[in-house]
């Protein structure tokens, strides 16, 4: 959850910056394709530091072990087998 709501607000401080550089620069058909690759290059780093980020936290809180509801089988008793 916290890390959704810290993607949430950058998503948010993307768009403001987006929409100040539009503003100020006034960009032409020319630079949208070095705007686009900026912004692709910008998420990928943003997705790289995420998942860093991420594994580790992961290292430092590892997830718990597998509970299994369901009961286990006895390998000492005999299992009886109807051949109907």
């Amino acid at each position: 959850m916290p890390a959704t709501l810290a993607l949430y607000h950058l998503w948010w401080l993307s768009i403001a910056i987006a929409d100040v550089a539009a503003d100020d620069l006034g960009s032409d058909f020319g630079d949208l394709g070095k705007e686009l690759l900026g912004g692709f290059a910008i998420a990928v780093v943003a997705a790289v530091a995420y998942a860093f980020l991420k594994l580790r936290w992961r290292d430092h809180n590892p997830p718990a072990q597998f509970i299994s509801i369901s009961p286990l089988k006895q390998p000492n008793k005999a299992t009886k087998v109807s051949r109907e």
